[in-house]
């Protein structure tokens, strides 16, 4: 242990490290029934369980053994939503197994991750990027979030007249999920650990206490499923076969422009969010150098990128690092070994998959409210009185995520006006080459919108 992982030099024990890990995956196993329920509206439900569970897994060994730092890794929110909603459901709606395309997206955005952690293209892109843009896309992602976990709920709901509308309070999802939410900011409060996990469960129990007093009524046709888990169907790993190596290559090549724009997207939020995490993470555990660098941010990123392919071949959508680690850090966690245990925590749940596949979504709705308003906390970052192509581009960004229901569209409408805002300010000389790139990107897409439309 002291040979692979330098317990003495980051003045720590194998106990605290096995506490720490534990501690994290407490504060995100809620992922492993958030996932399933998101990517389960275009997947095989029990398959996104597995192949998320495996890919975590995966991913959080690689950070443990390869890079010795106690960050665990999952399916990113934001982007499994927008794999299965904006992209799926949206933009790929009328084609067959659209989720193929999506993974075929992840598994290339993967092995570019790779090669931009190889020849350190990264710190290209991220130099490149204002850190109004930045903190803009953050907070849009946030609202995207807590968007859907509002629609997960029926707490907003569709209507005729302005679009979206207030659901009904005596539907025993909508109260549920509140009561959920109010739960888990109180038990964040008081600090306790796993407060997300915690919060799930009991809106979960609540939601079994309900059926069995008949105010939530189980109507199969109607989409209205039992909440109690079945253990009779035995532990459902099977679904994996309906997920793994699932590619759509062809068309891909058929489809370039709107193919690299999907892609595009999925790349960018999962380098900004590693980069993000990862240093916020650090900085809490006392890990940066005296400049502020985090030393082998190389293999950090490489962990993220090959879990990220591995993901995408089992069948789930971007493996991300995930900001719960933070609490195994404060729980003592400052090596590998932390991440090590969190990952034996993922490999051991796949022997509880038909408590997690039973979890309903709106038991995992308030999760994902709480994860949208600490995404959001990135808004009060955004320098509104400085140039106003930086603001505007914030704006944009954050803007257009949740109206448009696209991750991708806030993030074009963010970097589209700001080039454009820079160059009639004659500032074009504050635009990177890799923005010029990424801003043609973005007017292609545009090109093809309109052609499709036309």
């Amino acid at each position: 242990m002291e040979k692979i992982f330098k317990l003495k030099e980051h003045g720590t024990t194998v106990r605290t490290e096995i506490i720490a890990g534990l501690t994290t995956f407490l504060t995100m196993a809620y992922i492993l029934a958030v996932n399933p329920n998101i990517l389960g509206t275009v997947m095989d439900r029990s398959g996104v369980f597995v192949a998320t569970a495996l890919a975590s897994a995966i991913a959080t060994f690689i950070m443990g053994f390869f890079a010795n730092y106690p960050i665990a890794l999952s399916a990113g929110l934001g982007l499994n939503a927008y794999f299965a909603y904006t992209v799926c459901l949206g933009e790929l709606g009328g084609q067959a197994d659209a989720f193929t395309i999506c993974l075929t997206a992840v598994f290339i955005e993967g092995i570019i991750f790779i090669i931009m952690s190889l020849f350190k293209v990264r710190e290209q892109i991220i130099n490149g990027i204002p850190a109004n843009l930045k903190n803009g896309i953050s907070a849009g992602i946030g609202l995207f979030v807590a968007f859907i976990g509002l629609q997960n709920a029926n707490i907003v709901v569709a209507n005729d007249s302005t679009k979206v509308g207030l659901g009904d309070f005596s539907k025993p999802d909508v109260a549920l999920a509140l009561i959920g939410f109010i739960i888990i900011l109180i038990l964040v409060h008081y600090n306790v650990k796993g407060s997300v996990l915690i919060g799930i469960i009991v809106t979960w129990v609540l939601g079994m206490i309900a059926q069995a007093a008949g105010w939530y009524v189980v109507d199969v046709d109607a989409g209205v499923y039992s909440v109690f888990p079945n253990f009779s169907a035995g532990l459902q790993l099977g679904g994996i076969a309906n997920t793994a190596f699932k590619f759509n290559f062809a068309w891909a090549g058929q489809h370039l422009i709107q193919f690299i724009a999907i892609m595009f997207s999925f790349l960018y939020v999962d380098l900004f969010d590693t980069v993000g995490t990862v240093v916020g993470v650090a900085d809490k555990a006392g890990l940066l150098d005296e400049d502020g660098n985090l030393p082998r941010v190389g293999r950090v990123l490489m962990s993220d990128a090959i879990g990220t392919v591995a993901g995408a071949c089992l069948g789930t959508s971007t493996i991300t690092s995930f900001v719960e680690s933070s609490a195994g850090v404060a729980a003592g966690g400052r090596t590998g070994l932390t991440a090590v245990t969190t990952g034996v925590m993922f490999i051991l749940s796949l022997f509880l998959s038909p408590i997690f596949l039973a979890i309903p979504s709106f038991a995992t709705a308030p999760a994902l409210l709480y994860v949208g308003m600490l995404m959001i906390s990135s808004a009060k970052k955004i320098e509104f009185d400085g140039d106003i192509a930086d603001t505007a581009a914030a704006y944009m960004a954050m803007l257009m995520m949740p109206l448009a229901y696209s991750i991708a569209t806030g993030i074009m409408f963010g970097i589209l006006s700001w080039v454009i805002l820079k160059v009639f300010e004659k500032k074009a000389k504050d635009v990177s080459p890799v923005m010029w790139v990424v801003f043609v990107l973005f007017c292609l897409r545009i090109v093809s919108l309109v052609t499709n439309f036309s």
